[in-house]
């Protein structure tokens, strides 16, 4: 049975931790150990509580008594501004905390259940430098603590059933109104996803240093711009932050966004650091981050590489935040956009049923907003994965809707790269491989960060028999993108340019990373099986043709010939030569028969 009882929860999160990390690792690990030992743990013991769990930027902390939790917070946060005085004012540390009294559940030293997630809900609503606690907790406290307080009113929180009562508390006498930094009005999100790129600070102590800095922010802020479902703050509002403190979530507010990108640089010789963090300006949580070294022979060639890369990975990290966070809407609040990621998480399955959803849901964010193109990309990126899947009824029918969709994207929109991309993949869907190549060139004309636009090129280059000129392409769809749902097409490819290049045993090594992806494509067997073919290696080429005729009964030589993408030509004779060779059967009606 499990053990329960009734604590106060207090979390406490140190702001702009990634920030300060990156900008000097070893000294702020340094500084937040040595608060930890010399400040955070006696002040707690004082206040007859706990430290239960840190996590590098995090604490939460268990007291008996609310009174002594708020009356350890109060001290906490004036303890923390009296000590970070000799810090420069960009590296102090700054702390927001949330208390909740409630039931929680025991696991040995640790604590779980809604009284400690309340508390942390409560710390990611809250100010720099302040502290919330639940209507739970104020009623323990009213009259016991000498504080002022500030009721906020009932609030949502994430995964919490019932609306929460919060109170901001500050020192007696405080007005909490004004006793942290508060902006204007939020002002309201825009439909597409918002971000504001804050200037990287130069942490090379060489003011001379401050041209590459802004000259890689302003470069993030100008590649940002070209990815047209992204809303991005323009150069003069971002570089407003400049040289200031500020906490993530007071701008995201300032400047009415979603998302933060923030980071530094840092210069010793002839190497440079880069360090990148993008925060949820709603919660103050880290999305993702990232840090980049880099030789600086070519300044500028080095800040062309930093800015491509660092976008190159923000868009599918956003891409991904995007499609979770209009998973966890209620169905009676998505609008076209939610429906549109919605219908992307689907995608991302490739499944034949997911695709089927897909579509479904594309139509619907249709239907709302006749006018968004991604969604037409989207029709068109279902039919692509059902032909190339092989769950197509008719791949002939698949590609013609896939045409039409996509051209009814560039049309909405002829600057977005992504509709660009859609497009020419289509096209080497059909076969027209040169007509694919010039749309994804565009693509990458507006956006040369674009992942799946490196890979569409490398794809039409190796199915219209250029090998060797797709290798640089596949190459840097991956670096762009490491983690994209893509990998496994990615991999398959690089197979594939191996085969045509006769490197067949580099193939069997690209095919078999390929296989290590989630979800199930036939290609990649294909492309091990000619491979092993090639290399007289039976016995293995038996096992992998059996593994995939479990899965695929219909695969054959014709069904290859249908379905693959290559042109006619030797590169592909020579393919389905070593399929002949590691024994698959000319038509499924022969493989049945095996």
């Amino acid at each position: 049975m499990l053990e329960r009882r009734l604590a106060a929860i207090l979390e406490a999160d140190l702001v702009g931790y990634s920030r300060l990390m990156g900008a000097d690792e070893a000294g702020t690990h340094a500084r937040v150990k040595a608060m930890h030992e010399g400040f955070i743990e006696p002040l707690v013991a004082e206040h007859r509580g706990r430290v239960f769990k840190t996590a590098g930027d995090g604490f939460l902390c268990e007291f008996a008594s609310v009174v002594d939790a708020v009356g350890c917070a109060l001290a906490w946060q004036a303890g923390i501004a009296e000590r970070e005085m000799v810090e420069p004012e960009d590296q102090r540390f700054r702390f927001r905390i949330g208390i909740n009294l409630g039931d929680v559940i025991v696991d040995g030293d640790d604590l779980f259940g809604d009284g400690v997630n309340i508390a942390a809900r409560l710390e990611a609503l809250a100010d720099t430098g302040s502290i919330f606690i639940s209507g739970d907790a104020y009623r323990q406290v009213k009259g016991k603590v000498d504080a002022a307080f500030e009721d906020l009113g009932d609030r949502e929180l994430k995964n919490i059933p019932e609306p929460v009562r919060i109170y901001r508390v500050g020192p007696p006498g405080a007005d909490t109104t004004t006793s942290a930094p508060r902006a204007t009005p939020p002002l309201k999100l825009p439909s597409k996803p918002s971000i504001a790129v804050l200037p990287f600070a130069n942490r090379s102590g060489d003011p001379e240093q401050e041209y590459f800095s802004d000259g890689i922010t302003e470069d993030i802020i100008t590649a940002l711009s070209r990815i047209r479902w992204f809303f991005v703050i323009a150069r003069n509002s971002s570089f407003s932050y400049k040289g200031k403190a500020y906490d993530a979530k007071q701008v995201a507010s300032e400047l009415g966004v979603r998302y933060v990108l923030e980071g530094s640089v840092r210069r010793a010789g002839n190497r440079v650091r880069v360090s990148a963090e993008l925060v949820d300006g709603t919660t103050g949580h880290q999305l993702w981050a990232r840090r980049y070294d880099r030789g600086v022979e070519d300044i500028f060639a080095v800040q062309d590489d930093i800015t491509e890369t660092i976008v190159g990975a923000i868009e599918p990290e956003l891409s991904k935040v995007e499609r979770a966070r209009a998973k966890s809407k209620k169905p009676g609040n998505l609008n076209a956009w939610d429906l549109y990621q919605r219908g992307m998480s689907h995608l991302y399955q490739f499944t034949k049923e997911d695709l089927a959803k897909a579509k479904q849901i594309f139509q619907q964010a249709i239907e709302i907003d006749p006018g968004l193109a991604p969604a037409y990309s989207g029709l068109a990126e279902a039919d692509y994965y059902e032909v190339v899947h092989g769950y197509a009824e008719s791949n002939t029918a698949n590609r013609k809707r896939a045409i039409e969709h996509s051209r009814r994207a560039v049309a909405l929109d002829a600057e977005d790269a992504g509709a660009h991309s859609t497009l020419g993949r289509i096209h080497y869907l059909c076969r027209e491989h040169a007509d694919a190549i010039l749309e994804l060139e565009a693509a990458l004309e507006i956006n040369p960060s674009l992942a799946v636009a490196h890979y569409g090129i490398g794809a039409a280059l190796v199915f219209s028999g250029r090998a060797p000129k797709a290798l640089p392409h596949l190459e840097a769809a991956i670096r762009l993108s490491p983690h994209d749902p893509n990998m496994g097409s990615f991999l398959v490819r690089l197979a594939d340019a191996h085969f045509l290049m006769e490197r067949f045993e580099d193939a069997v090594e690209w095919a078999k990373k390929a296989l290590q992806q989630p979800n199930f494509q036939w290609s990649r067997y294909a492309v091990l099986l000619a491979s092993l073919g090639k290399l007289d290696r039976f016995d293995e080429a038996e096992a992998c043709r059996d593994e995939l005729l479990k899965q695929r009964p219909d695969f054959s030589i014709d069904f290859v010939r249908e379905t693959h993408l290559f042109a006619d030509s030797s590169d592909f004779d020579r393919y389905l030569e070593g399929l002949r060779h590691a024994g698959v059967a000319e038509s499924s009606d022969i493989a049945d028969a095996h």
